[in-house]
Order: C-alpha cells, then sequence, then structure tokens
C-alpha cells in the first residue's frame, strides 16, 4: 500500500471516531439540559414549603421564647467546625467540581487558620475521590443522591448533622454548595445552616388572640426547627444538582462543537492528501507513458 493511501486510511479513520465521539457528547448535552429543566421544577416546586415552614416559625416565635433552643443556641466556644461540601458523582460536568473544592478549601483553610479543628462532610463522589485521595478525614460521606435529591436524602444528611452539632462533636456547620443562578452562571457559595440564626425567624406577625394551641407554640416551634434545616440541605442539593447539569450542558456543547472543527480540519487534511495521492498516480502514468514513448 502506497503511503500516501495509508496516511489517507488513517484519516478516514480518525474521522469516523472523532464523528462518534460527537455523537456521544451531543447526546449528553440534551441529556443534560433536559435534566436542568427537571432540577429547577424542583427547585419551584419546593419553593412554597420553604415558604411556610418560615412564616409558621416566624409566627410562632412571637408566641414564644426559643433562644435556648440546641439548634438556634451558639455554642461557647468555636473549637471544631463541620463543613458540608457538595459535589457531583460524575465528571465531565467542566470545572463545576473543581470549582466547589476550592471553595471548600478555602473555608477550611480560615477556620484552620483562626485555630479551629475542621470535619468534614461530604455528599457526591468526586469529593469523596478526591479527600480520601489526599489523605483527608471524612467524617461521612453520601453518594448516588447529587443527580436528583430527595427530601429524604436532604433529611438523612441532616439527621446526621443535627445529632453532631447536638451532642457538641461541632460547634458550627457551613454548607458549600453551587447556586445556580442561570443556565451560563453557576456560583459556588457557602451557607450557615447551624446553629439557626435567631434573625431568621424574625419578623412574624404572630396570631390573633382567638387561636388555640395544642400543643403550645414553643413546642410546635421546636418541632418545626429541624424540619427547617432539612429544608435548607434540600435546597442546598437542588441547587447543586442544578448547577450540576448546567455545567455539564455547557461543557458537552463545547465538546460537541470542538469536535466539529476537528472533523473539518480532518476534512481538510484528508482532501489534501486526496489530491496529493492523485496528483502522483498522475504524474507516474505520464512519466510511464514517455518513458514508454521515448523507447
Amino acid at each position: 500500500m502506497a503511503a500516501g493511501a495509508a496516511e489517507l486510511r488513517t484519516l478516514w479513520r480518525r474521522i469516523d471516531s472523532v464523528r462518534s465521539t460527537q455523537k456521544i457528547t451531543h447526546a449528553m448535552e440534551l441529556i443534560a439540559a433536559s435534566r436542568i429543566t427537571r432540577a429547577r421544577e424542583a427547585v419551584e416546586a419546593a419553593r412554597p414549603y420553604a415558604v411556610m415552614i418560615t412564616r409558621v416559625m416566624r409566627d410562632l416565635a412571637t408566641e414564644a421564647t426559643v433562644g435556648d433552643h440546641p439548634l438556634l443556641s451558639e455554642h461557647e466556644e468555636l473549637r471544631r467546625i463541620g463543613v458540608v461540601v457538595i459535589s457531583g458523582d460524575r465528571g465531565l460536568a467542566g470545572a463545576y467540581n473543581a470549582n466547589i473544592l476550592r471553595r471548600a478549601d478555602r473555608l477550611v483553610e480560615q477556620e484552620e487558620q483562626a485555630g479551629r479543628e475542621v470535619r468534614r462532610y461530604v455528599v457526591g463522589r468526586k469529593a469523596q475521590q478526591t479527600y480520601s485521595y489526599q489523605g483527608r478525614d471524612i467524617a461521612q460521606y453520601w453518594t448516588g443522591v447529587t443527580d436528583r435529591p430527595r427530601y429524604a436524602d436532604a433529611a438523612e444528611i441532616a439527621e446526621r448533622i443535627i445529632a453532631d452539632y447536638s451532642a457538641g462533636e461541632v460547634d458550627r456547620v457551613w454548607v458549600c454548595f453551587t447556586n445556580f443562578r442561570s443556565a451560563l452562571r453557576q456560583v459556588p457559595s457557602v451557607l450557615q445552616l447551624l446553629p439557626v440564626r435567631e434573625r431568621e425567624l424574625s419578623g412574624g406577625e404572630g396570631y390573633a388572640p382567638e387561636y388555640l394551641f395544642e400543643p403550645s407554640p414553643r413546642t410546635l416551634l421546636e418541632q418545626l426547627v429541624p424540619r427547617y434545616v432539612e429544608h435548607r440541605m434540600y435546597a442546598a442539593l437542588l441547587e447543586s444538582s442544578a448547577s450540576e447539569h448546567a455545567s455539564r450542558q455547557r461543557a458537552m456543547s463545547n465538546a460537541t462543537d470542538n469536535a466539529g472543527e476537528l472533523i473539518e480540519d480532518l476534512t481538510r487534511e484528508a482532501n489534501a492528501a486526496r489530491q496529493a495521492a492523485i496528483t502522483t498516480e498522475i504524474s507516474e502514468i505520464v512519466s510511464g507513458a514517455e518513458a514508454l514513448s521515448s523507447g
């Protein structure tokens, strides 16, 4: 086989390979785009509950003093800080996982510089793998959650966090998540989960005198505070999920475009090689004809 023909076959083989990859990235782009829509719908569906539980808690707070609730009380000394890091379970999402891990590292560095011990709670396989590789301790991790978060997942995570905070294992808890602003903008963010700041329960309107409570407003509020913490965790999971899908959709879109450009470059190179091979064949034929005629 001539060298030109071998080169041409190699180029067409590469073009076929890139086209196959392009089909995969385009399919992943479409899947991610559809999941963004579902994730945003989940965020909107959860919002009425958040509004109502916050309103009820604020109104109840006007009827009872809850400053000594274990989830509202600041610990006297900040020695150990809990940091919940929400990453993804899968890659191919651009800089999504790297960005949230960098934001978490900055927070951890600030706390450690202040002389506090940090305890990590990890959501998502990517953060778990990174911290395990780096030899960092993980108090607990959860995987298989971030693609389609359920309220039960948030409740399970919050239950462990609440238990550790109530037992004094940690004195403050932060959540590092990615805030979905738009399909083009997702912002790594930090939220204080515990203790719940009392100002979050201020501004209630109270209840008219004809309302009777069973059990008491204080008891009701004490039971609602853990639900409030669960929902804030759920909201962080939903925002992170939407952000991950948006990042993946954008990354796959860029990969599809890059594959198209590479196909164009390889096609031009293959056409040039084909033309060169044809020119060489014509030259050989003409040379052979001249040699025969001169003989």
